[in-house]
């Protein structure tokens, strides 16, 4: 059998550097906010290259929480787009405001900066462009188009570990950015933990008492907050995770790498990467038109590839009615109906022509 991704391939490689983390922190006696969460969010504050990094307990959290310290609420829309995991539209509604969808490039997979513009209006307030799949959104112009306006930019870094425009990090273009630390992402816990990063010292300091409380100080709560705290052994795995990230990113790579060679002339859609950019690959997603007929026939040959995601978000029921559909949204329809994302992780290894071999036995 081969699965999609494997969590537990990964604690395996690095056993003995996460055992003695998590020994180090159960004998330190701090669970919560401690040593190991100041210096995880100090390291991986100067990995990404900002200023500050703040932990919380997912990148749910991350997202609702960056909102809610921009300022982001009743009354306010915030663009970005159908085709992602729900919870980046999750976290708009839950901050109150409303979201404002709009289609994806048919290349990068990633915000269409052309259906941007027509969707701002004067109730927009922010902006989440989704680093889909690895592949980072095109920031560059994002930010051009915003420059001048009092619009925030927050970045859905939750599958783009590690990945960069012309050598810059993911997660240092917008105001502020958030990270999921999901056991299956780039750079993984072993449960749930998120970040946001940030060079803006107001909003960094806004979200530590988001974080927690509304503490000013212990338990004197200048504003209203709540409880979303990395804690200190899941603090303690990213730290050596984050050590091996380039390593295991440029793993994924080589995969991919092997993908786009094998399968190019299938006449399957594969990944594309833009020039100066740097995809990471959380997921490799192909393009078929006979798509669920090829995950049936890797099913059965005992591959679990996935579809990310069978359903956007504007037809999803919990949304359809309170969200702003903005201009057409063919191409994330489209995509709805073709994707597959084939196994990817670091320790694949090998099996990848297992996964060339079932792909190809289909089309012939």
């Amino acid at each position: 059998m081969i699965i999609g991704s494997d969590p537990k391939a990964q604690y395996l490689a690095l056993k003995q550097e996460i055992d003695q983390a998590i020994g180090n922190v159960l004998a330190s006696g701090r669970y919560v906010l401690g040593d190991e969460t100041n210096e995880f969010e100090r390291e991986f504050a100067d990995y990404i290259g900002t200023g500050h990094c703040i932990g919380v307990g997912n990148g749910t959290d991350a997202l609702e929480l960056a909102l809610r310290a921009c300022g982001v609420g009743q009354g306010d829309e915030v663009i970005t787009v159908s085709h992602t995991a729900v919870a980046t539209v999750a976290a708009i509604v839950q901050s109150g405001a409303t979201p404002v969808l709009i289609d994806v490039d048919p290349n990068s997979y990633t915000m269409s900066i052309d259906q941007l513009e027509p969707a701002l209006s004067e109730n927009t307030k922010a902006i989440i462009p989704v680093h889909l799949y690895g592949h980072p959104a095109h920031m560059p112009a994002l930010m051009k188009l915003v420059e001048g306006t009092d619009i925030r930019v927050i970045e859905d870094c939750a599958q783009a570990h590690g990945a960069a425009i012309e050598g810059k990090k993911v997660g240092n273009f917008g105001d502020i950015a958030c990270f999921s630390f999901y056991p299956t992402k780039n750079l993984s816990a072993i449960g749930d933990g998120g970040a946001v990063t940030t060079s803006d010292s107001a909003l960094a300091k806004q979200l530590r008492l988001l974080r927690e409380y509304g503490w000013e100080e212990r338990f004197h709560s200048s504003q209203l907050g709540r409880n979303s705290r990395l804690d200190e052994i899941q603090a303690a795995i990213l730290r050596v995770k984050l050590r091996h990230l380039d390593e295991f990113n440029l793993a994924r790579k080589n995969i991919a790498k092997i993908y786009n060679e094998k399968l190019s002339e299938l006449g399957l859609g594969l990944p594309n990467c833009e020039a100066s950019y740097e995809h990471v690959y959380h997921q490799y997603v192909i393009r078929s038109q006979k798509r669920d007929a090829l995950l049936k026939s890797l099913g059965e040959a005992k591959i679990l590839a996935g579809i990310h995601y069978p359903l956007p978000v504007h037809r999803q029921a919990a949304y359809a009615e309170m969200a702003i559909m903005s201009g057409d949204l063919s191409t994330t329809d489209t995509l709805c109906d073709e994707i597959l994302s084939l196994p990817i992780y670091p320790e694949l290894g090998q099996q990848v022509h297992d996964v060339v071999a079932g792909v190809k036995a289909f089309h012939h």
